[in-house]
């Protein structure tokens, strides 16, 4: 079996394409806040939600679009979106799409080095509040920091608790 591999992507930023400017990201890694809950012989992990997660970009341009964003007040006014092709490396190349959807505002803006001659790139990230991830259409993960949501897999994670607090 061999494996699929990210041959192209695209970004959009608020709609627009990035094709071509944006080279590089990060996408935001997905990390479970634990702590340690002793048990008579050992010691159980408890699960205590998500951590914060992050995004970052490496542009090839002086960007002033995310420059205009810097301080925005509302933690979800950035909205960004990943469109990737996976490749398959079997005889029938079968290609998968993996989208990924962040709404977040901009932490660190780094313009780089400023050279004569040289290739100048901006560097950002975006400290993101809302991500969703589907493969092939499918919504597989949505994350809501702010509306308490959680959605693997198509089963809402967080609706209980929702419901006990009164949301």
């Amino acid at each position: 079996m061999m494996p699929k591999k990210l041959r192209d992507f695209n970004m959009f930023h608020e709609g627009g394409s990035w094709l071509g400017i944006a080279n590089e990201i990060v996408l935001p890694k997905l990390t479970r806040k634990m702590e340690d809950l002793p048990t008579g012989n050992g010691v159980v992990k408890m699960d205590m939600g998500n951590e914060a997660m992050e995004a970052e970009i490496t542009l090839e341009e002086f960007n002033a679009g995310i420059l205009k964003q810097y301080g925005i007040a509302n933690h979800a006014g950035v909205q960004l979106r990943f469109a990737g092709a996976l490749i398959s490396q079997t005889a029938s190349e079968e290609t998968d799409s993996l989208e990924v959807i962040m709404h977040g505002r901009w932490q660190e803006i780094d313009s780089d080095t400023a050279k004569k001659g040289d290739n100048h790139q901006t560097k950002a990230k975006l400290a993101v509040s809302y991500y969703k991830l589907m493969l092939n259409g499918e919504d597989v993960i949505e994350i809501d920091h702010a509306n308490h949501i959680e959605v693997v897999d198509g089963v809402d994670r967080l609706a209980a608790q929702r419901q006990a607090i009164g949301l």
